[in-house]
């Protein structure tokens, strides 16, 4: 059997036609810009059981409501808009193409990550024996971020004779790309109007229903022979919510045309526009060829990869599945985000999973765009921001002071997270109860603190990481209460990132007591804003902890409390995840590995037997472990030597073994943070942890979840092993950081970084480590290789060998 998915350096080439896979084909080819994105379907094919060509705007959002189970809930999703790719040809008196309904010859389709282009190659036969090839082209411009495009290569192999080709926008289209949200409202645009606007032109405006977000998508089409635009006959056909051009023309047996759909796309939310539809009829009108749009789409592409590629050399596959992970990254927040007021979706802008809502997945994805794209994630922090009013508001009505931010956000800022979550094993409606997921506040603090720390972008934290920092301190200041008997604060009511336990067993109460994960973050977060307000300056400082109502009684509140959270332990040096595990059930991980094939989502499995993870020790994903992904050793005895705890490296290690015979693996991070953790601890199992990350999306190894939209902290929490854990990359207060620990399985690294405004080169093999200092904003930068610290001047270049070290 040939092998179905070649790899090549940027390319990913797919053979065959698959209708089985082409869904999650499409998620994996989907291309973007960061300001909107289109999966990778069939342009010649609508919304199909095998096909779905969905379109997602970087904050694209609408509101519905739906009865379900007697009650009235109100989702947010994130709207699929009108397909611009339909795309299709017909012999005249034939039937339009259909790739099941031919004889295929030949069929490639290849991901061209260097470029940013999905390129499909077919040869096909019809019933009456008539050969036809077609090579498409098709672009989503990284350079001109309302533009996309495809072209097609059309050549009648054996036949001569008349032709119709078929350009559409399709406002049809509804929200269909998760199965188990199917039950919800899944119609969230309502058409305004359509035009022809010139002889080979069209345009469709739609809005949302609830939020009214005004979309404009305008169409050109030409046929091209010999370099010379076809005199057509054109035929436009319009419904209320549906446009398409029919061009009729005669082609010639072996001979070679271009067809050319050229796509503006605008939205009444851009900045410096006039109006959607006329924006977009502009851009059509004054746009020139696909070849031109091309020339200016790659060479952001090759600035793009001269700061974001990381070279890989090791086992087969390990550098292509890294460039792929950088390539969708790229896909969802690029130079375009920049500006626009969005976070990031945890399934980038590939699908409907999760509704494009924003979780903590930052905390993943942040740190490659750190050190290569910090104006980037400086945006992606500015929608926190925006929102901290609505976080205040969500304090206050829960009875708290300072911000709160939600578990899952979307347009506002208000909590998202679904109310009622079907169970796809059981069929049952059931509570969803992992919005008192409060640690997503304290992710927050250090998204902001380890950008400040990547930049020394003074100017961001004080005008405003600083305030989102301090009021979310006020916040857990008020969560938390002191408890006299054990001279310890302790916060009640709360979810951690394992997310399987939301209560105690028989209990109606939501949230457990004292998550260690919760609390020790939360400790580290007061610590850190006493850091904060001393960076930021004395006049601001005023200003802020006067306009915030900040006292010093609350300072000194906040300092005893980073030195008295309270932190459960089980027996002998093991943190307990919450307070009370120890009084939980083991769980028969065997017996339930024999009985099903996939255990994964044991919530789900155990819903359907009538039973709930709240009864046991068992995990969806890394919960206490997380606290070792998060923070190094030092710092680690620092927080606990702080809050007057032992902790040593032993316990690292008793820790892990405890938890990682605990846990299902439920969600792609879980991967990510025990790959990380067991990176010196247990190097093989790290490494197929590693392995299983890199593949998670590109397999499916979750099978099926991949078809809603990729996993953009796991794709990017893969980059950050290899940039932090393997390369040993760290960002301290006074230099960067470089402790290699390389596995046995790669054998070079090499990347740029940039560094508080200073790029730097940096190349590592198992026995040299080679760093350039190559430009910056000053003319010396520090860095520190293993425990010696180096000052560089701007040029230098120093080797070193690592077994000398």
């Amino acid at each position: 059997m040939k092998k179905q998915i070649i790899m090549n350096g940027f390319n990913i080439e797919f053979k065959d036609w698959r209708p089985k896979d082409q869904k999650l084909r499409e998620s994996l080819c989907t291309l973007g810009n960061g300001y909107f994105a289109t999966r990778g379907a069939a342009e010649e094919l609508e919304n199909t059981a095998v096909n779905y060509p969905g379109t997602y705007l970087a904050g694209g959002y609408n509101r519905a409501k739906t009865k379900i189970a007697d009650r009235e809930i109100e989702n947010e999703a994130f709207v699929n808009f009108p397909n611009w790719l339909y795309l299709n040809f017909k012999i005249e008196g034939g039937e339009w193409l259909n790739l099941d309904e031919v004889k295929i010859l030949e069929y490639t389709q290849t991901l061209k990550m260097q470029d940013g282009l999905l390129e499909r190659r077919f040869k096909i036969v019809d019933g009456q024996g008539r050969k036809t090839s077609l090579r498409s082209l098709r672009m989503v411009s990284m350079k001109d971020k309302h533009i996309a495009a495809i072209k097609w290569f059309f050549t009648p192999e054996n036949w001569s004779g008349k032709i119709v080709i078929k350009s559409a926008l399709d406002g049809k289209v509804t929200n269909d790309n998760v199965e188990r949200y199917r039950d919800l409202e899944i119609t969230h645009i309502e058409p305004l109007y359509n035009k022809k606007i010139y002889s080979d032109s069209i345009l469709l405006v739609v809005q949302t229903k609830q939020s009214k977000i005004k979309v404009a998508e305008a169409a050109r089409t030409r046929v091209y022979y010999n370099d010379v635009v076809l005199d057509t006959k054109v035929k436009t056909e319009e419904e209320k919510d549906y446009i398409s051009q029919e061009m009729h023309f005669e082609v010639t047996e072996g001979e070679h045309y271009e067809l050319e759909k050229i796509v503006s796309f605008y939205t009444n939310k851009d900045l410096a526009i006039t109006e959607p539809a006329l924006e977009a009829c502009k851009d059509i009108k004054r746009s020139g060829r696909f070849s031109e749009l091309l020339e200016r789409h790659k060479q952001s592409w090759e600035r793009l990869w001269l700061r974001a590629d990381i070279g890989v050399i090791g086992e087969k596959k390990i550098q292509e599945l890294t460039r792929f992970h950088i390539f969708h990254i790229l896909q969802s927040v690029s130079l375009n985000t920049i500006g626009l007021d969005v976070g990031v979706p945890s399934r980038g802008l590939h699908g409907e999973g999760y509704r494009g809502h924003i979780f903590w997945d930052e905390l993943f994805i942040f740190p490659f765009l750190n050190l290569r794209f910090p104006e980037i994630t400086r945006s992606l922090l500015m929608y926190r921001y925006y929102r901290l009013d609505e976080a205040r508001f969500a304090a206050k009505k829960a009875g708290f002071k300072g911000a709160m931010f939600p578990w899952q956000s979307g347009s506002n800022g208000r909590e998202e997270s679904q109310v009622l979550h079907l169970n796809p094993d059981s069929g049952n409606w059931i509570a969803d109860e992992t919005h008192l997921q409060r640690h997503v506040n304290s992710a927050i603090v250090y998204n902001i603190w380890n950008y400040y720390q990547a930049t020394l972008d003074r100017q961001f934290l004080s005008f405003f990481g600083a305030e989102i920092a301090l009021d979310i301190a006020c916040f857990w200041a008020s969560k938390a209460f002191y408890n006299k008997e054990k001279d310890r604060y302790e916060i009640h009511g709360v979810v951690g990132p394992d997310e399987y336990h939301t209560s105690y067993p028989d209990s109606d109460q939501l949230g457990l007591n004292n998550n260690a994960y919760t609390n020790v973050l939360t400790a580290w977060v007061f610590q850190k804003v006493l850091d904060i307000v001393d960076v930021i300056g004395k006049s601001r400082k005023r200003e802020l902890l006067k306009e915030l109502e900040i006292d010093e009684e609350m300072i000194a509140l906040w300092k005893d409390m980073s030195n008295k959270m309270y932190v459960p332990f089980l027996e002998d040096g093991i943190i307990s995840q919450f307070e009370g595990y120890n009084s939980l059930k083991e769980f028969p991980w065997e017996e339930y590995e024999k009985k099903y094939e996939n255990i994964h989502r044991l919530d789900r499995v155990l819903e359907k037997e009538g039973d709930t993870p709240n009864n046991y020790k068992a995990s969806k994903q890394a919960d206490v472990l997380m606290l070792f992904y998060l923070f190094s050793k030092d710092e680690l005895n620092y927080i606990f030597e702080k809050l007057g705890y032992e902790f040593n490296e032993e316990m690292i290690y008793k820790n892990i073994d405890y938890y990682k015979d605990r846990t299902s693996h439920g969600s792609t991070l879980s991967r990510l943070v025990f790959s990380w953790i067991l990176s010196k601890h247990d190097r093989k199992t790290s490494w197929n942890n590693f392995r299983s990350l890199l593949i998670s999306d590109f397999e499916d190894i979750q099978g099926g979840t991949t078809t809603e939209g990729i996993h953009l902290g796991a794709m990017a929490g893969s980059l950050d092993l290899i940039q932090r854990s393997f390369a040993g990359i760290e960002t301290g207060e006074e230099a960067l950081w470089i402790t290699p620990n390389m596995p046995k399985n790669i054998e070079k690294i090499t990347m740029r970084i940039k560094y508080r405004n200073h790029w730097i080169l940096i190349a590592l093999n198992k026995q040299d480590l080679k760093v350039s200092f190559e430009e910056g904003w000053s003319n010396k930068v520090n860095i520190g290789v293993i425990d010696e610290l180096y000052e560089f001047k701007n040029g230098e270049e120093k080797e070193f060998h690592l077994d000398e070290l």
